[in-house]
């Protein structure tokens, strides 16, 4: 398997996994907070990062100045890219908020051009328009009443733009540190105790009643898929660009499709949401073909 092949792949069971998470965050939602919700999600995720820190962890990891970008982006994802996320879930739907979470490629090749000098190919170019048709196309409203506010595409929308952000910062971390799962670690670390006063403060806002098992069944499952999600990811970064990575990654809306129809049984789908998914899968496919063509 070549390099851009395992890269790719990686990227692909990366937005499965992210698709898996999205699901079962949503069946969180029915029996918690949003905060709690991503509180439980982060702390899943971190406590499996330090859990495997005395395979990969080095002092040397901690000496870095790269060590203090990472925190940095900690304090923005996933905490407010969680809550943002698991909003816009609770309000659109899975399939929607993944959808529209799909503009985030746009910043994150600019930000690979940019910033980390990546060569920018007319596959993965038009690869990326074509996810941006897939957005508007899933905008569109015509004249029929829509069943969710216009503002509510803040949330994914948001979301979208941190974890383009947080994967460039990534990307950079990684040349200076080359471990997927301490790039990780550092950034929940920063976000989990903010999480928990974030929750806390929620907590005294609305109280609200203790979680049934079932809650927290799918807290921590959820939490699973994106602790793993992530890993993923950082290895696919590691090995790659992030023009390619990213826009792989927005595939996750195929996943969430197949997954809400098969799987957990998802009604809301209607013709717009299908086009605007099937317009993200040729997308990924022309941006893959770079190797063999570019």
């Amino acid at each position: 398997m070549s390099s851009d092949t395992f890269v790719i792949a990686l990227a692909l069971i990366a937005a499965l996994l992210f698709s898996l998470g999205n699901q079962t965050s949503r069946r969180a939602l029915n029996y918690a907070p949003a905060s709690q919700v991503t509180l439980y999600q982060i702390g899943v995720s971190v406590s499996l990062y330090w859990m495997a820190a005395p395979f990969y962890m080095k002092t040397a990891y901690w000496l870095s100045p790269a060590v203090f970008l990472l925190a940095a982006a900690g304090l923005i994802r996933p905490l407010i890219s969680a809550n943002l996320g698991t909003i816009g879930t609770r309000i659109l739907g899975p399939t929607i908020a993944s959808t529209m979470g799909a503009c985030g490629p746009i910043l994150s090749v600019t930000l690979g051009v940019v910033l980390l000098s990546e060569t920018l190919h007319w596959q993965t170019a038009v690869g990326t328009a074509g996810i941006v048709t897939s957005i508007v196309v899933l905008s569109w409203r015509g004249s029929g009443k829509a069943n969710w506010p216009v503002w509510a595409l803040v949330f994914p929308l948001g979301a979208a733009f941190i974890r383009a952000a947080s994967h460039a910062l990534a990307k950079l971390g990684l040349e200076f540190i080359p471990s997927p799962v301490f790039v990780a670690l550092v950034a929940y670390s920063v976000s989990f105790p903010l999480a928990y006063l974030y929750h806390r403060y929620r907590q005294q806002q609305s109280p609200t009643e203790s979680v049934a098992r079932t809650g927290i069944f799918w807290m921590l499952v959820s939490g699973s898929f994106y602790g793993v999600a992530v890993l993923v990811l950082n290895t696919a970064l590691l090995s790659g660009d992030l023009v390619v990575v990213s826009p792989i990654v927005a595939c996750t809306p195929f996943f969430t499709l197949i997954l809400g129809v098969w799987g957990f049984r998802e009604t809301q789908i209607d013709s717009r949401t299908v086009i605007a998914v099937l317009l993200v899968v040729p997308s990924v496919i022309l941006i893959g073909l770079r190797q063999y063509t570019g």
